[in-house]
């Protein structure tokens, strides 16, 4: 069994301490949410997949040094995973999106812009197309 290299780890923080049961990680082509003490959940999100980072800092969160990490991705079962009270999260916030970048990069993946699209969306995502492998 080959075991998961992490690029980064931190838990979900109170008061700036790490008392919780929520973990997250990120390793080069996943993000991970685990949470539970007995019945474990464990979500992941292939950054391919990541559409926007988003970062929220209440007063209280840069009082205690922490934020919360939204992120967006095309993934019908997580479209939305928020790293809440994460320490540095600016820097996790442009970490996940260096890695964002090379894992489409890998796949040859590119989020075009469409000119005149009906829908009101202004971007398409090569990762909504059912999982096709792009030549």
């Amino acid at each position: 069994m080959e075991s998961i290299e992490y690029l980064w780890k931190d838990r979900k923080r109170h008061f700036g301490l790490p008392l919780s049961f929520t973990k997250y990680s990120l390793s080069e082509d996943r993000l991970f949410c685990e949470t539970g003490l007995f019945n474990l959940k464990s979500d992941e999100v292939l950054l391919y997949r990541v559409r926007d980072l988003q970062l929220n800092m209440s007063l209280g969160q840069r009082i205690f040094g922490v934020g919360t990490v939204c992120v967006v991705s095309s993934d019908k079962s997580i479209p939305h995973l928020d790293l809440k009270n994460v320490k540095r999260p600016r820097e996790v916030k442009e970490l996940i999106h260096r890695h964002v970048e090379e894992a489409k990069d890998k796949r040859r993946m590119r989020t075009t812009e469409l000119v005149g699209a009906e829908s009101g969306d202004d971007y398409h995502d090569t990762a909504d197309l059912e999982d096709e492998e792009l030549d």
